[in-house]
């Protein structure tokens, strides 16, 4: 088990991790499949002890014992309810990364790197809370980061319109680690959305236009499956749900293992993203990565970055387009073939590796010193 590091251990980079918590989110996902290629101890909350800074890449598994620490972390403001000055001490800190943007506020004159994800709530939230962070207290995050980390260049323009000087921003997208031979075809008619039960992710739009497709084809033997979890729009998702012509025929499914998603991917026709705003999207890559065509709305970074490799559909009119795709897939078999080869492609060209190899060019851009 990884210790705490102790006495005069320098320290060049910290890794600041007082936001992860152990589950399914997008940040934690990104914490695990990130970090292990960036070098240096991390700053932790442990269960038992609070704030702690320790080498390797073990993770906490459960959430601070303390209740007021717990809400703390739950409003992303952890860091002001630890002694950051005892779990720093006799350690020399050259620079900062935050995978994360959180910024750590006490610390004064060390240059900081931080990754802004996206700006979604800003312009589509799910809460108050959300909304209040990100128009007060995110930037006050971002204005003491030293360099930003945009994970596409739409990100980095909604940046820019908030006022950060572009030259303080890089762009570095999501990669991936393709495990997999690529599927090569279709092994039913199931359909899959990785979506939470926000507003932005647009659920409800899919679920109505798999309600048409089921109207116009009695006989479809697929499903609809939705992963992702429950929210403020949960209670609408059931209502439609409950109103379609085969109930039976969606699921809502709040969350499965890793190994369980794979085999679901697996053994879809494709998988659908119909957001209206992302700062990337990692569920299409996550299909891509096993060879799985995906179709996605006409957003600004689908356009991006899967313009050539998907089929995109707009949020203009009553599912038609979707609905027309679907079918086309059915039909189809070298558009199928063609999809799930142009994607799998641009997955492997998108590695894992080659992310971590970005963000530490940026680290020793910022402080020189590291090693």
């Amino acid at each position: 088990m990884a210790t705490p590091t102790k006495g005069n251990n320098a320290v060049t980079l910290l890794s600041n991790l007082l936001m992860y918590t152990p589950g399914h989110s997008g940040f934690s996902s990104y914490v695990r499949r990130v970090m292990p290629g960036i070098p240096g101890p991390r700053l932790l909350l442990d269960a038992e002890r609070g704030a702690i800074c320790r080498l390797g890449d073990e993770l906490p598994d459960s959430l601070p014992r303390s209740f007021p620490l717990s809400i703390l972390q739950r409003l992303s403001l952890s860091q002001h309810g630890v002694d950051l000055k005892a779990a720093l001490a006799d350690k020399k800190i050259s620079a900062v990364y935050s995978p994360y943007c959180d910024a750590l506020l006490s610390l004064k004159g060390i240059p900081q790197i931080i990754t802004c994800h996206d700006l979604t709530p800003l312009y589509i939230s799910n809460s108050r809370k959300a909304t209040w962070r990100y128009r007060l207290w995110t930037p006050v995050h971002l204005r003491h980061a030293t360099l930003i980390v945009a994970i596409s260049r739409f990100v980095a323009d909604q940046l820019i319109a908030l006022g950060i000087p572009a030259e303080r921003i890089e762009v570095v997208w999501n990669g991936i680690a393709v495990e997999r031979p690529r599927l090569a075809a279709p092994a039913s008619m199931d359909l899959v959305m990785l979506a939470r039960h926000d507003k932005n992710k647009n659920v409800a739009y899919v679920m109505r236009a798999f309600g048409r497709l089921l109207e116009r084809q009695p006989n479809w033997p697929g499903r609809l499956l939705v992963i992702g979890r429950h929210g403020r729009q949960s209670n609408d998702l059931q209502k439609i749900q409950r109103n379609l012509p085969r109930p039976e025929q969606v699921a809502l499914i709040e969350s499965i293992d890793g190994g369980e998603l794979c085999k679901m991917l697996r053994n879809c026709l494709a998988l659908i993203s119909a957001s209206t705003m992302e700062g990337f999207d990692y569920p299409v890559l996550e299909a891509k990565a096993e060879g799985l065509p995906t179709l996605i709305s006409d957003i600004p970074v689908h356009r991006e970055l899967h313009e050539d490799t998907s089929l995109t559909f707009g949020l203009d009119d009553d599912g038609s387009q979707l609905i027309k795709m679907i079918t086309q897939l059915t039909k189809d078999n070298r558009l199928w073939t063609h999809l799930s080869t142009e994607g799998y492609t641009m997955a492997k060209n998108m590695s894992l590796e080659q992310q971590r190899q970005q963000i530490r060019e940026m680290l020793t851009k910022v402080a020189p010193s590291l090693n």
